[in-house]
């Protein structure tokens, strides 16, 4: 069972205990605290220490909390922070502004409060003086420019006009502070700094390692963001490439990475460069011949034989490439692609789980030329037979986690250099027939806003949509309608997939509760009362139906039903997907 050492201790005696050694390792974010997080802190603390502007209405026993920093020793016997770095860094330039403050003041309580605050900031020998060049706290964050600028600034309390980080910005806040508060209470100055120093109190939760101190901060913290995986790997490549003397380099390659990732990956989990590091895990994974349906965590895969992966020369890289491919995926890219890979693109990213995406991952990787393009042929291939088998498997295996036993099968057969065929997990035609006839096609069904993607799309001259745009699920046979009519002799066929369409979101709002009549001038388009044309809709199934029908009716959706399910069996006997 992990060890904790937990005990709640003053600014005074945290910041001047001997073992006090801090480190912001270089994994941690950027200092981000700006002036607004610094007068919330300034307010609090003044309002503590001097109750509605009186010193005397302090009472000594009083304390005020600022919350918990947690460390771990690391094996240089230093202090590595996992939580509250921004606040640990403040504190620092906040007791920095006070000493500097306090320079030529000779009376003995402004004496002895900077001699305290002096233990803070620096180490001392073994008489209890201060070495002005060695900190208490130290910082190594791989992605942030500025940290020399904080380390020079602790050191000489001196910060220029043309200093423009947040160290600068928010110890010139506290100097403009300061200078108002001795202003305004030149008697009791000391009191204030004395009164932080020995009132308001932090709680350093130090864990025995690094793994215990990341799983207290993720239980912790309810404000800002938790040290993701990513971070963790950020620090192993910073460590490798520091080692090989390309540190700035790696930097600047890690900040681009983070930049894209943001803009076009959204997991419900992590952040977005954990999802880049999770697609090229399935890589690696499938190159080690793992075909276990389970799968580690993330950072438990990487950090095997001390991150090994991370110190590969072709690891970053591969990153990047990846990063890239994605990249031109979701902007649809059509210098990279052709319009028929795009569809089948835009038809997966409304697949009814993600498991695609670390799939095609996997067959770029293996299969992508130097120039980090695929033959169009074979892709097509690929994201053909993606689509059936991935379809079909949802009705008779519902659940990513069932879909895992037969994707990763392939992902070997891929990195071995053999097709993808399914060969094991061929589908029994009249099993499936019979599954899709009785399968409810409920709206909060994934499958079902799959199964009306890929319908579309059967019709060849349907144009590729915008990847952003928001498609609803229409009823073409409106539910009001039944409400008021009860036409419908077969309730079911109200749910039912041949009464089903995609339609954009804002047109599908508009058409909602009309008669198909009403509705033939939403698909197609129309001119309102003030002159203005509202668009019709892109689906063009839709616009032929509202151009060659008159109505739909219950007739009309048993037929086109019956349509769907049997072009898509189909579909799957030309991608040789059903049993013979």
């Amino acid at each position: 069972m992990s060890k904790l050492n937990v005990d709640q201790k003053t600014i005074m005696l945290l910041f001047s205990d001997k073992k006090s050694d801090f480190l912001i390792p270089d994994y941690q974010r950027p200092y981000a605290w700006e002036e607004t997080q610094c007068q919330t802190l300034w307010d609090d603390i003044f309002s503590f220490a001097f109750p509605d502007n009186n010193y005397e209405k302090f009472d000594s026993n009083e304390e005020y909390f600022l919350g918990s920093i947690v460390t771990f020793e690391n094996e240089r016997n230093k202090k590595e922070v996992i939580d509250g770095q921004q606040r640990l860094t403040t504190l620092m330039l906040l007791l920095r502004a006070f000493y500097a403050k306090f320079g030529n003041m000779q009376d003995e309580n402004s004496k002895s409060t900077r001699e305290m605050i002096a233990k803070c900031l620096w180490k001392t020998n073994e008489f209890g003086q201060p070495n002005m060049n060695v900190l208490k706290i130290d910082s190594e964050v791989a992605t942030d420019n500025d940290k020399d600028e904080f380390l020079e600034i602790l050191k000489t309390g001196v910060v220029s006009k043309g200093q423009k980080s947040n160290y600068a910005k928010n110890y010139r806040f506290f100097q403009e502070k300061i200078d108002h508060f001795l202003n305004e209470y030149p008697s009791y100055f000391p009191y204030l700094p004395a009164r932080i120093l020995g009132n308001c109190i932090l709680l350093p939760i130090e864990a025995e390692s690094q793994d215990t101190a990341l799983r207290i901060f993720s239980t912790l913290n309810d404000r800002g963001l938790p040290l993701s995986d990513a971070d963790i790997f950020k620090a192993q490549f910073y460590k490798h490439y520091s080692a090989k003397n390309e540190k700035e380099s790696f930097i600047e390659q890690w900040k681009e990475l983070e930049e894209t990732c943001g803009k076009i990956f959204r997991p419900l989990n992590g952040t977005p460069m954990d999802e880049l590091f999770t697609r090229y895990m399935y890589f690696i994974r499938a190159k080690q011949g793992n075909k276990s349906s389970t799968t580690e965590a993330l950072r438990k895969f990487y950090e095997r034989d001390k991150y090994s992966i991370l110190k590969q020369d072709e690891t970053l890289p591969n990153l990047k490439i990846l990063a890239i491919f994605w990249n031109d995926i979701y902007n649809q890219n059509s210098e990279r692609f052709s319009e028929s890979i795009l569809k089948k693109l835009f038809i997966l990213n409304y697949a009814p789980n993600g498991m695609w995406n670390y799939f095609l991952s996997v067959y770029f990787l293996q299969n992508k030329d130097e120039n980090n393009l695929l033959d169009e042929i074979k892709l097509d291939y690929f994201l053909t037979k993606t689509i059936a088998f991935v379809w079909a498997y949802s009705f008779t295996n519902s659940g990513v986690n069932a879909l895992r036993t037969p994707v990763y099968a392939e992902m070997i057969h891929i990195v071995t250099g053999q097709e993808v065929k399914f060969a094991d997990f061929k589908f029994d035609e009249n099993t499936l027939e019979t599954t899709m006839k009785n399968f409810e096609f409920k709206n909060g069904r994934p499958i079902t806003k799959s199964m009306l993607t890929w319908w579309a799309f059967t019709d060849n001259e349907q144009a590729l949509p915008l990847l952003n745009t928001t498609f609803a699920i229409e009823h073409i046979f409106a539910k009001k309608r039944q409400e008021n009519d009860k036409s419908l002799t077969n309730i079911k066929n109200l749910e039912a997939i041949g009464n089903k369409v995609l339609l954009e979101d804002k047109i599908n709002i508009r058409a909602s509760d009309y008669r198909f009549s009403d509705k033939i001038k939403y698909y197609q388009g129309f001119t309102n009362d003030k002159g203005q044309f509202k668009q019709g809709t892109l689906i063009k199934e839709l616009s032929k139906l509202s151009t060659s029908n008159t109505d739909f009716t219950e007739k009309d959706i048993e037929a086109r039903n019956k349509k769907i399910i049997e072009t898509f069996i189909s579909f799957l006997k030309k991608n040789e997907l059903i049993k013979a």
